[in-house]
């Protein structure tokens, strides 16, 4: 699609973040939109921010990992849009803990969101973007898609699995000659609430020695990205037709370290990680 302009847009997780950042900036594109979040709240506030945009607007509070629930909502977006040209599968979570700290819940929690949402909603929406004759599906990773990180085990296998099915998918549409497209998208630190929402583990701590609410302020303070920024990237990369989009300096600096050391780079992040533990630990000492 080389034009936005009177297209529909389908987006998860548009009750803020990246979500809503893109939903704006589509309906800059005169997109029409179908947001969907699983806080009703977020939605409302998002569609607020749309009000003098001469767009249609749809809203609907969804868990992505309803499977009913997302092809139900296909069907809906068809219904009031007429068709539907985008989706964007945009929303996740967070999980922080070691293998050992973290249950088997915890796993299958993040794997139904992030991708297994990914899977319906792509799944759902594919045979709609083929009728309307032109379409484009964009699935969320994350830079822990192209790199592991200590204790983020949950996190890093939900996406990669984005990334690999999302890259394979779009071998299948190149395949069988299809009017739909495909892009995995791998954002950097973004400026969100993903961190916050995120679910951590004691085991978190135990194996640092930073505390929950300190490593996680840390965390934030590695998002350089906003989500305009981001949203502009990826509207970028739509329209280009790109296999990946990487957002960010840190998006790039760690698809570039993962290519020249494809098996060390563990070592740096352990290190890293380490290095924040003993830095932790100096700072209770000397107060």
């Amino acid at each position: 699609m080389k034009s936005l302009r009177n297209k529909v847009a389908a987006v998860t997780g548009a009750g803020s973040g990246i979500g809503r950042a893109l939903a704006i900036q589509l309906a800059n594109e005169g997109c029409h939109l179908a947001l969907a979040d699983i806080d009703a709240e977020g939605l409302q506030q998002t569609q607020q921010l749309l009000a003098n945009q001469p767009v249609k607007v749809t809203l609907q509070t969804l868990n992505v990992a309803d499977e009913t629930a997302v092809y139900a909502w296909a069907e809906q977006v068809v219904a009031d849009h007429g068709q539907v040209n985008l989706i964007i599968n945009n929303a996740g979570v967070a999980l922080s803990g070691t293998v050992a700290g973290l249950g088997l819940e915890d796993y299958r929690w993040i794997m139904d969101v992030n991708f297994w949402g990914v899977v319906y909603g792509s799944k759902a929406f594919l045979p709609k973007l083929e009728a309307a004759g032109e379409g484009h599906i964009v699935n969320i990773s994350s830079i822990f898609g192209l790199a592991s990180q200590p204790l983020m085990s949950g996190y890093n296998a939900s996406k990669f699995a984005v990334r690999g099915f999302t890259e394979s998918l779009r071998q299948d549409l190149e395949l069988t000659r299809s009017g739909v497209s495909a892009t995995s998208v791998h954002p950097g630190g973004i400026k969100t609430n993903i961190a916050k929402a995120a679910r951590m583990t004691d085991s978190c701590e135990q194996a640092t020695g930073v505390s929950n609410a300190d490593a996680t302020a840390d965390f934030e303070r590695l998002f350089i990205n906003t989500p305009e920024k981001a949203a502009r990237t990826i509207i970028a990369g739509i329209v280009k037709n790109k296999r990946r989009v990487l957002i960010g300096p840190d998006a790039k600096l760690f698809d570039l370290l993962v290519r020249l050391l494809p098996a060390s780079y563990q070592r740096i992040f352990t290190a890293a990680v380490r290095q924040q533990g003993r830095q932790a630990k100096s700072a209770k000492s000397a107060s």
